[in-house]
Parts: C-alpha cells; sequence; structure tokens
C-alpha cells in the first residue's frame, strides 16, 4: 500500500538491525511509551531483530489500561441511570470496573454508545435535548483537543445536556515516576510520535538532561521504531542524553500551537491516579472551573471513593515495565480476552493483548 509499504520494507529493516548490532557494545534497556509502539514491536517481531544486548520495555502508555478502577465504576455508575446516553471508544467497553464493565451495563438495557469522536456524543447531546449526554474523555494530549473543542463548542452553543467523564493522563509526569524509581532500569526512551505531534518534545529536553536519559521521538510503523531504537542505542553508546525527533514527517519541536491552546483554555493540570501505578503529581487533565457545568463527575454528584485493584492482576508492574505479560501467573489462564482481570487484556494498545493475540501462551 503506498505510503505505508515504504515504511514496513523487509530488506532496509534488515539493514537498520545490522546497523543497530554493530554499534552496540553492552546492554541497554529501552523503553517504548506509547502501547500502538508495543503493539507494532509485538507483530512485526522488532524485538527479534535486535541483538540480545537490547532489551524493549514495555511502558504505560496506554490511556484505556491505566484508567483507574474507581473511575470505570463511575462510568457504569452514569451509564446505568435513566435518562442518560453514555458514549465511549470501543476499547472502554470491556475494561472490568470492580464487578462489571460497560458491555454489561449495555445488555441489561443502558443506552451505551461506541463513538467515534467526542464531536459525535455532541451531535446526540443537539438531537436528544430531553436527556443526558456524557461521553468518557479518555486518553493522553493526541485526544485532549478534540475532547477540548467538544467542550468548547457546547458551552459556545449553550448545550446544557452534554458532559464529559475526564480521565486525561500526561505522558512527561509518567516518564518521571518511572525514572524516579527505586526499581528503575530504564537508559533511554522511544516517546510517542502521536503525543509529539500535538505537544512537541521541549517538554522532554528538561527530563532527558536531569535523568541523564536519552529520548528519542518515533513513529509506529516497523522502520520508525527500528530507527528510532538505532538513535536511541547511538546515543548510549556515545554517553550523550538529548532529545532527538525521529518522526520529522510529523512532529515538529513545538508542536501544534492551535491544539495546545484549545487545551489549554479548556482544560487545567491536575494529579491523576493510574491503574496499578498509583497518583502521580500534575499527571492529568481536569475541567477549568469556567466549564465546570461539564463535568459529569460534579453532575451526578459522583463521591470520591478508592476501589482495591484485582490481586491476582499485575498490570500495574506490567504498565511500569517491571514484567512482561506473560511472567503473570494469570495470563492466558484466569485473565483472556473473553474474561480479562484488567484492562491491559482488553485494550487495543494493552501489552497483555498484544502478546495474546501475537504471540499466544509463548
Amino acid at each position: 500500500m503506498k505510503y505505508l509499504d515504504e515504511y514496513r520494507d523487509p530488506e532496509l529493516a534488515q539493514k537498520i538491525s545490522t546497523g543497530i548490532r554493530r554499534i552496540t557494545t553492552k546492554p541497554h534497556n529501552i523503553m517504548e511509551v506509547c502501547g500502538g509502539q508495543t503493539h507494532s514491536i509485538v507483530k512485526f517481531g522488532i524485538d527479534g531483530l535486535l541483538p540480545k544486548d537490547i532489551t524493549l520495555v514495555h511502558g504505560p502508555g496506554c490511556p484505556v489500561c491505566v484508567t483507574p478502577l474507581e473511575l470505570i465504576d463511575k462510568a457504569i455508575d452514569i451509564a446505568s441511570r435513566e435518562n442518560v446516553i453514555f458514549c465511549s471508544f470501543g476499547d472502554m467497553l470491556r475494561v472490568p470496573g470492580s464487578k462489571k464493565d460497560l458491555f454489561s451495563v449495555k445488555a441489561q438495557g443502558g443506552d451505551v454508545r461506541i463513538v467515534y469522536s467526542p464531536m459525535d456524543a455532541l451531535k446526540l447531546a443537539v438531537e436528544n435535548p430531553e436527556r443526558q449526554v456524557v461521553f468518557f474523555a479518555v486518553g493522553f494530549e493526541t485526544t485532549a483537543p478534540a475532547n477540548a473543542m467538544a467542550v468548547y463548542q457546547a458551552k459556545q452553543k449553550e448545550v446544557h445536556n452534554f458532559s464529559i467523564l475526564v480521565s486525561h493522563v500526561l505522558v512527561p509526569p509518567a516518564m518521571e515516576a518511572i525514572l524516579s524509581s527505586p526499581q528503575n532500569q530504564i537508559q533511554g526512551f522511544l516517546a510517542a510520535g502521536h503525543v509529539c505531534t500535538v505537544m512537541g518534545y521541549t517538554e522532554y529536553e528538561p527530563i532527558a538532561q536531569k535523568y541523564k536519559v536519552p529520548i528519542v521521538v518515533t513513529g509506529f510503523e516497523p522502520l520508525d521504531l527500528l530507527q528510532g531504537i538505532y538513535m536511541c542505542v547511538k546515543q548510549l553508546e556515545e554517553g550523550r542524553c538529548d532529545v532527538e525527533n525521529q518522526y520529522v514527517r510529523s512532529v515538529r519541536r513545538d508542536g501544534n500551537q492551535p491544539a495546545q491552546q484549545i487545551i489549554k483554555d479548556v482544560f487545567e493540570i491536575r494529579p491523576r491516579k493510574w491503574r496499578g501505578i498509583g497518583e502521580i503529581p500534575q499527571s492529568g487533565f481536569g475541567l477549568r472551573k469556567k466549564y465546570s457545568e461539564f463535568d459529569a463527575e460534579q453532575l451526578f454528584k459522583i463521591a470520591d471513593y478508592t476501589i482495591e485493584e484485582s490481586s491476582e492482576c499485575i498490570s500495574g508492574l506490567i504498565l511500569q515495565g517491571v514484567k512482561k505479560p506473560f511472567e503473570c501467573p494469570a495470563y492466558g489462564k484466569k485473565c483472556t480476552p473473553e474474561h480479562p482481570l484488567g484492562a491491559t487484556m482488553v485494550s487495543s494498545e494493552g501489552a497483555c493483548a498484544a502478546y495474546y493475540r501475537y504471540r499466544g501462551l509463548q
């Protein structure tokens, strides 16, 4: 396929792989932050093209996976109420809450709908003025502009029956949390190209200098990832710790300024709890006070509460790169895509889902 095959050229992949082997003289642990990158690595066997001294570690870059259990339960609570149309991307419907998931709510008669954009949910609100329409706003910085625009337009058009349940998390604070952990063994990062398309990569520069780690912004195709790994290994071998941009066809250093402006107008930075990890300071978005009427948590008066994670699920360790999916005793046994214990097994960007789909039980 034009514009796609060129990034999946097997001969060029072998050449880059050979180049990585040629410059590697010692062990390096490199984390790809994004779950989409994890799926490409597992699907195309990119880790198998690397020398044994290079270990790819899967990071917390799956926003569905890190949405905390109590927020899933809040979504289920709202979706179960009468006179509510609950809208979400399809990934979220199979994510288990403490007792059930959104698919179960739908099966029991709840009006739960899969949409492809928050603007679809806003349109539903306009078309159904007698009902409350709630959109589950999940994602990293990548989806924040569209979610912010939906809220902005709702306010401009005075659509009072529209709200969002916010579960936005930010990449740089998560990287710092990993690097500052006593368990940290990460020496370099592959940063997510789609996040940097929106936000640029200036935020990563102080992280690279503070923790002395190279960070390479990469895309998602096999050659993108292999070239990003080559650039990262080259820095590690040379003792450098810079931020470099492999994904030049999409990413600029300062990112997308209009997108950043709408985010800044609608959202403010807050502490955010990450499923399986805990609270990370200043790691999420919440609606600013002037948009509080569109905050589903306030609108439905859902009190804060804490729910214990499943003791059988080690998704937190997987999201931090401490464990691989097949190291979980429940993987492929008590935890499968049909009966998941955690979100990492059902999300399209979850590491467990990638391993189960492309590598089975190993």
